[in-house]
C-alpha cells in the first residue's frame, strides 16, 4: 500500500539527487561561474517537482505502460525547458545549451534509477 505521507520525502529526495547529480556533472564539464551554477540549480527546482509529483500521481492511477510513456514525455519536456533556459541565460559556451541539458538529464535520470534500485 502506498503511503501518501511519504510524497514530500520522495519529492525532496528526487530534487536533492537531481541537483547533486546535474550540478556535479556541470561542474565536471567546466561550468565555473557562480551565476551559471545557480541557474543550473534553479532550473532543477523549476522542472523537477512538477515532473515528480505528476509521475507519482500517474503511477498511482494508471498501468505501468502509461507511467513509462509519461516518464518519456515529461523527461523530454524537462530537457527542452532546461535547454531553453540554458540557451537564454548561461554564459557557459563549451557545450551548446540543448546538448548540455540532454547530457545532464540523461546522467541524472540514469543515476537516479540506480539509486532508486537500492533505496526504496
Amino acid at each position: 500500500m502506498f503511503n501518501a505521507f511519504l510524497i514530500p520525502y520522495y519529492m525532496a529526495r528526487a530534487l536533492f539527487l537531481t541537483i547533486l547529480f546535474e550540478t556535479g556533472l556541470a561542474l565536471a564539464l567546466g561550468v565555473r561561474k557562480k551565476r551559471d551554477t545557480a541557474v543550473i540549480v534553479l532550473v532543477q527546482a523549476l522542472t523537477n517537482p512538477p515532473l515528480v509529483i505528476t509521475l507519482i500521481l500517474i503511477n498511482l492511477r494508471y498501468p505501468f505502460t502509461v507511467y513509462c510513456v509519461a516518464v518519456a514525455v515529461l523527461e523530454i519536456l524537462a530537457f527542452l525547458t532546461e535547454g531553453f533556459v540554458y540557451k537564454n541565460t548561461l554564459d557557459y559556451k563549451k557545450i551548446i545549451p540543448f546538448l548540455l541539458s540532454l547530457i545532464l538529464n540523461v546522467f541524472s535520470f540514469s543515476a537516479g534509477q540506480v539509486v532508486n534500485h537500492f533505496i526504496k
